[in-house]
């Protein structure tokens, strides 16, 4: 469960985040950093895509302003796999995340905490 967000600064399960992170069920992948910074592609979501069982929902923080975009051929991987996606700026997607991981579905986050 995502506690707090505020730029920089994510707070899950009672530990601080400053690093852009990854929350799969039962597994958390600190530091994560994308290929091209502000642009979420494939190989970025790696873990994700592989992750057994596949997540139904993946959830998006795509930063503080929102300035991380999301390529289409993720769109379209994700889609293939039946994967959902949700992306909105962090301080929203963290919110959603939650709400979905509360009602028993199975959830991923990707969050860029800062831009």
């Amino acid at each position: 469960m995502i506690e707090h967000y505020d730029f920089g600064v994510m707070v899950v399960d009672g530990k601080r985040y400053t690093r852009d992170i990854i929350l799969l069920p039962g597994k958390i992948i600190d530091s994560w950093w994308r290929k091209e910074g502000h642009q979420l592609c494939l190989e970025d979501l790696e873990e994700v895509l592989n992750y057994k069982p596949a997540p139904e929902v993946l959830v998006v923080g795509t930063g503080y302003s929102g300035l991380v975009r999301i390529l289409p051929e993720v769109e379209k991987a994700l889609r293939e796999r039946k994967i959902h996606l949700i992306a909105k700026p962090t301080g929203e997607a963290y919110r959603i995340y939650n709400e979905l991981l509360k009602s028993g579905r199975v959830v991923a986050g990707a969050f860029h905490l800062t831009c």
